[in-house]
């Protein structure tokens, strides 16, 4: 069946770190959102790659780039804007061309779009799309400076670092891959409460819960 003219194309962008994480929860609700407006998903663009990673290695971000580019996506919509990128360069130059040509960047967490209606810049929206990069990419800065600096403590005291029980990552990688579920268990959450937040297993939370306390 043809897509109606008169709608919407959007394409869904949705990351992951490793291959062992899932985009289900992303896609399950940006395709929530898309449905209730009206739009038409033209495609699903998947990535499991580090935020931090450079663009030539960032599949679904370039195949985003190259529907807006050509024209058969009115609006890109993300669930965070930690999932287009945590580094301020990609995720900067990426808004820029999304603006360029006319398409809309809508990010689910706080509901806000970069154009407006009239096909304007939204200065609400690109105010706090600086402010969450710069959130974003510190956020990782500041987890992997502080589980350097408690792994060294440690050294220094004399204790034996190695994988914590069940775990397959060392702790710097591991807390690293799960930083939403260091955020979640630093403010105090129990440990159900913060699987259903973050979408992840109840095993995996003890895990990073285990390297956080090592």
């Amino acid at each position: 069946m043809s897509t109606p003219v008169s709608q919407i194309k959007v394409a869904l962008l949705v990351r992951v770190s490793t291959l062992k994480q899932e985009t289900d929860r992303q896609v399950h609700e940006l395709t929530e959102y898309a449905e209730s407006k009206g739009y038409y998903i033209e495609a699903v663009c998947s990535e499991s790659v580090s935020g931090a990673a450079s663009h030539d290695k960032r599949t679904g971000l370039q195949e985003v780039e190259e529907l807006a580019r050509s024209g058969k996506i009115q609006k890109v919509l993300v669930h965070e804007v930690s999932r287009i990128a945590r580094k301020n360069s990609i995720a900067h130059q990426f808004i820029e061309l999304l603006e360029e040509i006319g398409v809309s960047l809508y990010w689910h967490s706080q509901r806000i779009e970069t154009l407006l209606d009239n096909g304007k810049r939204n200065p609400a929206a690109s105010i706090m799309f600086a402010l969450l990069a710069e959130m974003s990419r510190n956020e990782r800065e500041t987890l992997s400076a502080r589980v350097i600096s408690g792994l060294n403590a440690a050294r220094r005291k004399g204790q034996v670092l190695g994988r914590p029980k069940g775990s397959t990552l060392p702790p710097l990688q591991l807390l690293e891959k799960h930083s939403d579920i260091v955020r979640q268990l630093s403010k105090g959450k129990p440990i159900r409460d913060v699987a259903k937040i973050v979408g992840k297993g109840v095993s995996t939370v003890c895990k990073v819960k285990k390297a956080m306390a090592a």
